[in-house]
């Protein structure tokens, strides 16, 4: 009888060990975990560490810069572990549609980064984080506003209409680009301290997957997940800002002895005002966020986080305020065969906003002689001008926007292999804004200022989604396949109400909290509208992998979208990619490349971008009215001879068009990756040629006798042609000495042009102001760039009569519309950024730039304020105004080359000096994993010609729904900013 076997437990014993480097070099700082458990610890200065383990456990061992490795203990005391460097990055996953893939497997052109090298300081939305640092991509923020909206343009611009924005991805969930009832950048409920990474999808292998509205390219955003042991992360700053550039208006000196010069009549106040000093003020922002995350076991991780961000404009009320919530758990059951992830983002928003165009042109134009404030007040200009300061107190825009974000993904391995995955999910807000003028009776001739206005908005849009997904992994020796299914289907819902409330009590209460009845003098004005789209969809995938060398992607998608007509709701999008690692290759086996890569690839994308309703017909009630009403509807009776012969009509206001198809996109892509010198300079370089057909357009009819005065259409062969070169190079130094160093750039060439346009020109960017009307910026014409400037070229003044001369073009002897030509494009032919990244023990030094070349900026603020009539009247002006001493007091502003200047720019976006505290043999070193200091300075400085406020700009007004770019008409300045941040994290 054999004696029973007894049963002994393992008993965790200390394990010693030390990590190093390839050489036989510590490394201090390397992550070191029991695998399965949440016990983890990091190497000392010598890369020594100390943990608890049984004797059958396993170590996983990780060190940035360094392929991470599993080592057992084996009931060894004592472990010695040598990582092997992985700078290359070739394991590294990145996120493409619907899936992931390792970075060597990868057939089309994605850019990728991560949280290390997004842009620091005061950051509201993902867009931030991203300028200047990924080739193809261009970034401009439209002004200088807390949150303000953004021109993302990939690899060129694709349409005339549809705006420049691409699709975002949010944890797997598709947005809708629809307003929100926000006035600033729609994105900014994102807290940007969540997002672990982002992915940037640019030719149609890679954005084909998501089909009809990938044209304008795909970011795809990853927020954090939990891993490793239980962590908690505070993060505080506070940030001063202030003006960064001033424009050079005359001080009151100057300014009394130029009206004199002028010809003008000289009020004098006896003051010495700056005006652009009174109405700016130095904005503090205060941040903080607080994230806990870890892996309580391999089935339950979780990262949860609480933000809140505060940042103060440099115009006076102007906020953004955003108070947002972060969940996500990822839950694993039957040895990991079932997974459920569930992300959820909720935030509020809140936007406080002046009146920028009136503010921006007081601060520019006002007579440097009035004193700001009389008697402790704000001085009263004449009755019909407002004191920007009065206006302050005035004036409100308020809004406010509640925001969630949540998808539950559940999955189930049916098959080894095979995996089904539904992705469910809704995107809902909710906004309240409210823009009012209390009542002023000293300003008599503006009727809202004088009797109070309020504009009360509600809005709330509504996207649901629903997708199911079969995927097949199938790999046999060399050979590796996977296939990707799937169906999507998607609702959106938009709902908006504005009403109008005129003529309140002057009694220093808030219109918005004052009676709202409507009265026969002031008429309260409402209008409302609701606009729902469904889009379906069916897509498929295969990727295919030989040997690890050669490599095919083929992707197709069918999309179906209410806002087309029945004979063309569909749209089919292919693509098909190639890449061949030819580093694998036994003849480069031995070669100085660590990887080389080719890739090529082919596809097509859509474009849906178009107003609800369109391929529909609408109609309009219209009766005949006394005066000069319409006249729309006839008699019944033909001898009638009062208002009640003429009945209600109907007429069209859109004819029903069935036939519109998509806007299509087609990409041919070319790209080689590569890294070389023992994986420290790595670089791609990719050429692609982008050609938009079916371009989508509301025209006017070219018959005279047509039911309505506009509608939509494909415009027969009229393409949009963007192609171009891109470059990104990194180099990284040796990571484990005291100094180390990286060092980054890309660039990116782009030509864009119309071509087979049947219009003469297609006029947009509309000129505001007093005798403006018709007038226009931008023109698009064959085989010129979309953004193109459209106008007459100003020789100077006639000496003659004072008046403005402009080229005779054509040599007709006068001066007409068909003299305009185009003279620049506000895009630019040249993008760029680089990084340089200093490490030496404690510290770090990041330094940011970004820059652009080859456009215009048109400065419309400068056309309208800085003339000699407007300094004759005693407005403030700049030396522009006066550098043609016998241009006539009468010469007008006309659409010129006089206000267009060069765009080019160099920017030092943002520098970072960090210092992380040495823990290693403190008491600290038990509570805390890591605490650091960090000193942040953004938009330090711009090297440019420009004369405004800032040459990176669009605030222009469209024309006909075209698109219009580069245009700055009293733009909110931006500003420079200094950040003094805390991380801990413990």
């Amino acid at each position: 009888m054999k004696a029973p076997l007894l049963h002994v437990e393992s008993v965790a014993q200390p394990i010693s060990g030390t990590v190093t480097d390839e050489a036989g070099a510590p490394l201090p700082g390397a992550t070191v975990i029991v695998k399965g458990t949440t016990k983890g610890t990091t190497t000392d200065a010598d890369g020594k560490f100390v943990i608890d383990a049984d004797a059958g456990a396993m170590l996983e061992i990780s060190f940035v810069g360094y392929a991470a490795k599993e080592v057992p203990v084996n009931a060894q005391s004592s472990i010695v572990v040598k990582l092997i460097p992985d700078l290359s990055q070739l394991n590294e996953v990145v996120v493409v549609g619907y899936g992931t893939q390792k970075r060597s497997d990868i057939t089309g052109a994605i850019s990728s980064i991560n949280s290390e090298s997004f842009n620091r300081g005061v950051v509201t939305n993902p867009g931030e984080l991203l300028q200047g640092k990924l080739a193809g991509v261009s970034i401009a923020a439209n002004s200088g506003e807390p949150g303000a909206a953004q021109d993302i343009i990939i690899r060129g611009i694709g349409s005339l209409r549809s705006g420049t924005q691409p699709l975002y991805v949010v944890d797997g969930f598709l947005l809708d680009n629809s307003a929100t009832g926000v006035p600033t950048n729609p994105l900014n409920f994102i807290n940007p301290n969540d997002i672990e990474s982002i992915d940037v999808l640019k030719d149609a292998s890679a954005t084909a997957v998501y089909g009809s509205r990938a044209s304008n390219g795909v970011v795809v955003i990853t927020t954090k997940k939990g891993k490793g042991k239980p962590q908690m992360t505070l993060s505080a700053s506070t940030a001063i800002s202030s003006i960064a550039n001033k424009i050079k208006v005359f001080d009151a000196d100057a300014f009394r002895r130029e009206v004199v010069a002028t010809g003008g009549t000289l009020q004098d106040f006896g003051a010495n005002t700056d005006w652009q000093d009174e109405l700016t003020q130095r904005g503090v922002s205060n941040t903080i966020n607080l994230s806990m995350s870890g892996a309580s076991s391999e089935n339950f991780s979780y990262f949860t986080s609480v933000g809140y961000q505060d940042q103060e404009g440099i115009l006076k009320n102007s906020r953004l305020k955003r108070y947002s919530g972060k969940l996500n758990l990822n839950q694993k059951a039957f040895n990991g065969r079932f997974n459920i992830d569930y992300n959820l983002t909720a935030s509020r928003t809140e936007n406080l906003r002046p009146d920028i165009i009136s503010t921006m042109s007081d601060m520019l134009n006002l007579n440097p002689t009035i004193p700001p404030y009389t008697n402790g007040q704000p001085t009263l200009l004449n009755t019909n001008a407002l004191n920007p300061l009065a206006r302050y107190d005035l004036f409100s825009d308020k809004a406010i926007s509640n925001r969630i974000l949540a998808n539950i993904s559940p999955s189930i391995e049916i098959l080894d292999g095979l995996t089904y995955k539904l992705n469910f999910g809704v995107d809902y807000s909710a906004t309240n804004r409210n823009q009012q003028y209390k009542p002023f009776p000293a300003v008599i001739n503006e009727s809202d200022i004088s009797n109070g206005v309020l504009d009360a908005a509600v809005s709330a849009n509504t996207n649901q989604l629903v997708e199911n997904t079969l995927t097949y992994n199938w790999n046999r020796d060399v050979h590796s396949v996977t296939l990707l299914a799937g169906h999507s289907f998607q609702k959106f819902l938009d709902e908006t109400r504005i009403t109008t409330y005129r003529g309140f009590a002057n009694n220093n209460i808030e219109p918005i909290y004052q009676d709202h009845t409507s009265t026969t003098v002031f008429p309260t004005a409402v209008n409302s509208e609701a606009i729902q789209n469904e889009l379906q969809s069916f897509f498929g995938r295969v990727n295919y992998v030989y040997a690890d060398k050669y490599m095919f992607t083929g992707t197709f998608r069918a999309d179906g979208s209410s806002k087309f007509g029945q004979n063309n709701r569909y749209g089919y999008f292919p693509s098909f990619a190639l890449g061949w690692n030819i580093s694998n290759e036994d003849f480069l086996k031995n070669s100085f490349f660590n990887n080389l890569k080719l890739r090529a690839s082919w596809g097509q994308t859509g474009n849906q971008e178009i107003p609800s309703k369109i391929t529909k017909a609408s109609y309009l009630e219209q009766r005949l009215q006394t005066g000069a009403g319409s006249v729309s509807t006839y008699p019944v009776d033909t001898d009638a001879t009062a208002l009640e012969g003429y009945p209600y009509g109907i007429i069209f206001t859109r004819l029903a068009n069935p036939d519109l198809k998509w806007e299509v996109s087609t990409q041919v892509d070319l790209g080689i990756d590569f890294t070389v010198f023992n994986s420290r300079l790595s670089g791609t370089l990719d050429y692609f040629n982008k050609k938009s057909s079916n371009i989508l357009l509301e025209v006017v009819p070219i018959d005279p006798v047509e039911p309505t005065s506009t509608y939509w259409t494909n415009i027969p062969d009229m393409e949009i042609h963007n192609d171009g070169l891109e470059l990104t190079l990194n180099y990284n130094s040796d990571p484990k000495r005291d100094f180390s160093y990286r060092i980054g750039g890309n660039l990116t060439y782009i030509r864009n042009k119309v071509q087979n346009s049947p219009y003469a020109v297609l006029a947009t960017g509309a000129a505001q102001g007093s005798g403006q009307s018709g007038a226009t910026i931008n023109g698009y014409i064959n085989n010129q760039p979309l953004g193109a400037f459209y106008m007459y070229q100003f020789d100077g003044i006639n000496p003659d009569n004072g008046q403005n001369a402009f080229r005779d073009t054509n040599g007709d002897g006068v001066i007409l519309d068909n003299d305009r030509l185009v003279v620049g494009s506000a895009i630019p032919k040249l993008i760029y950024g680089y990084n340089l990244n200093f490490k030496y023990k404690a510290f770090d030094l990041g330094l940011n730039f970004n820059g652009v070349a080859g456009n215009k900026v048109y400065n419309h603020t400068t056309m309208t304020l800085f003339n000699r009539a407007q300094l004759a009247k005693s407005n403030n002006t700049t030396d522009f105004a006066i550098q043609y001493p016998d241009e006539e007091l009468s010469n007008a502003n006309v659409v010129s080359t006089r206000y267009l200047e060069n765009g080019s720019f160099l920017r030092l976006n943002n520098a970072t000096l960090a210092y992380n505290l040495n823990l290693t043999g403190k008491k600290l070193q038990n509570a805390f994993q890591r605490v650091s200091l960090t000193l942040t300075g953004q938009n330090l400085f711009v090297i440019s010609n420009y004369s405004g406020f800032d040459p990176e700009v669009n605030t222009g007004s469209a024309s006909g729904g075209i698109q219009t770019f580069g245009i700055d008409r009293f733009t909110y300045p931006r500003a420079r900013t200094f950040l003094l941040g805390l991380n801990v994290t413990f």
